[in-house]
C-alpha cells in the first residue's frame, strides 16, 4: 500500500497510531506526519555546508534517537528529512535560486554552486547512514508487512 494522502492528517497522532503510517516513496509524506514534522523541521537548514554538517547532525541524533525508543515512524520521518535536505541543497546547487524551470515550464541551465553541492554531499552521506542501518530496514520490513 503506498502512501496515503487521504488521510486527515490534522487528526492524527503517528506516535499514537503508529499503524496509520504509510513508509511511501522517497520523501512522501515528510511535511504532513505529526508529531515528527514538529519535531525534525526546525533542525533542517542546508545553505551552507557549516549549516548543513550542524542540521544533518542534529537530524541523525532524532533518527538514534527515534531508534533508542523503538520508535519506527521517527526513524523514517528522520530518514526522509535527510533525503529531503540532499535533494532540495541539490537542486539548488544545480540552478539559481533552485528554480529548475523557468516560467515557460523549460529546464533552466544548470550552473553548478559549488557550496551548496557541499551541502548536499554532507546531507547525502547521513541520509545513506541512516537508509542503511540494519535495525531502520528490519524494522521497515516489520512495519510495511504489518501495515502496509
Amino acid at each position: 500500500m503506498s502512501f496515503n494522502y487521504e488521510e486527515d492528517f490534522n487528526r492524527i497522532n503517528f506516535r499514537e497510531k503508529p499503524e496509520k503510517y504509510r513508509v511511501g516513496r522517497g520523501e512522501q509524506g515528510v511535511l504532513m506526519v505529526e508529531p515528527y514534522k514538529s519535531e525534525i523541521l526546525p533542525y533542517w537548514r542546508f545553505k551552507t555546508p557549516d549549516i548543513a554538517r550542524e542540521s544533518s547532525g542534529q537530524i541523525y541524533e532524532l533518527f538514534l534517537e527515534y531508534k533508542k525508543q523503538k520508535d519506527f515512524v521517527g526513524m523514517d520521518m528522520a530518514r526522509k528529512f535527510l533525503q529531503m535536505g540532499y535533494t532540495r541543497s541539490r537542486r539548488y546547487a544545480n540552478y539559481k535560486g533552485g528554480k529548475k524551470y523557468d516560467k515557460d515550464g523549460n529546464v533552466n541551465e544548470r550552473q553548478i554552486n559549488e557550496e551548496k553541492a557541499e551541502s548536499a554531499r554532507i546531507f547525502e552521506e547521513k541520509w545513506i547512514k541512516a537508509r542503511e542501518d540494519e535495525t531502520y530496514l528490519s524494522w521497515k520490513k516489520d512495519h510495511q508487512q504489518k501495515y502496509g
